[in-house]
């Protein structure tokens, strides 16, 4: 049930308006310096650092981390689910940067490849890897898309409440969006609206962390608080601590989300259109900051969760249920 008032659902059409404006206008604005394919597919090579890694960011970070991972890791792990966001700061983003980043820009720029695929093709010379890769990103990359959709089109529901059949809506419309901008300015306005959306996401996730820990009365309290719960084997104190009830799983974790970025054909492609050197290792630590903030904040936040939610009877061990909601077993 939406619990929103009328004034307060009016403000947020408003500026939700504001944004598809903003983002319409962007696709328009490139559209007039989108002049030759190698402009459309990767802004004339010619992307600077910050509109790199915000792009980099906003790309790793999105609906599957607030949405999802966010919250499942942190309330398995507790507060010890940031190291996830800090592990995909320094491995997922900061590393990237400066070991395949130089690297990738100077080959492909070299044999003027503007796709993984085509990369493939004309490095080793052969038209059948470029096809199997291709396939392999289109097939693969068809369920990642579908589940950002899919958590952008509940958190539309739950805002807005759309019913039933709303998050199709959503997902309908979302799609005919990002494709108006898209082909209206390719690459380039991809990057500005990331940019855009990722200045949305660093101010997003600092209120919120800020209010997460306010509403349990401050950072020490909320720990505290989170420790008298039992974590997944009943055992207490370990979700407030520094590691966790289960380090060797958590540190599994961080390497499974962290790692995967390293081969991800829509992460690669930020440095085939990277402006030059200088660029990579600015644009390597903006991104670096970016994480930390995004994906440690919300890992962080996710951590606290515990706090904030329970589970109902028909959610698992009826016994765990009731110690966990705080009634006597």
């Amino acid at each position: 049930m939406n619990n929103m008032s009328g004034g307060s659902q009016a403000a947020t059409f408003v500026i939700l308006a504001i944004y598809v404006a903003i983002m319409v206008t962007i696709g328009l604005y490139t559209s007039k310096r989108t002049k030759s394919t190698n402009d459309f597919m990767l802004g004339g090579r010619n992307v600077g650092s910050w509109l790199t890694a915000f792009s980099y960011g906003t790309t790793y970070f999105s609906a599957v981390v607030f949405i999802g991972y966010a919250g499942q890791f942190g309330w398995s792990y507790g507060v010890s689910a940031t190291w996830v966001g800090i592990g995909n700061a320094i491995i997922g983003s900061l590393i990237p940067f400066f070991l395949i980043g130089r690297r990738t820009r100077l080959m492909t720029n070299h044999i003027g490849a503007k796709t993984m695929p085509e990369y493939f093709e004309k490095r080793f010379d052969s038209q059948s890897l470029k096809t199997a890769s291709a396939l392999i990103v289109f097939i693969f990359l068809i369920p990642y898309t579908a589940s950002v959709y899919n958590g952008l089109s509940r958190l539309f529901g739950m805002v807005f409440d759309l019913g039933e059949n709303g998050g199709t809506y959503i997902i309908i419309a979302m799609a005919v969006l990002s494709a108006v901008y898209v082909m209206l300015g390719g690459y380039k306005a991809t990057a500005l609206n990331d940019f855009f959306q990722g200045i949305i996401m660093l101010i997003g996730i600092a209120t919120v962390v800020g209010l997460t820990i306010q509403k349990k009365d401050g950072f020490s309290a909320a720990v505290d608080a989170l420790n008298i719960i039992p974590d997944d084997k009943g055992n207490t104190g370990t979700l407030g601590s520094l590691f966790g009830p289960d380090p060797l799983n958590l540190l599994g974790v961080v390497l499974l989300t962290s790692l995967g970025t390293w081969g991800l054909p829509q992460m690669v492609q930020k440095f085939y259109a990277i402006k030059d050197e200088q660029a990579i290792r600015k644009g390597a630590v903006i991104s670096t900051i970016f994480a930390f903030v995004v994906a440690g904040g919300s890992y962080f936040m996710g951590g606290f969760v515990r706090l904030y939610c329970s589970l109902t009877e028909n959610d698992g061990d009826k016994a765990f249920i009731e110690t966990l909601n705080g009634r006597p077993v």
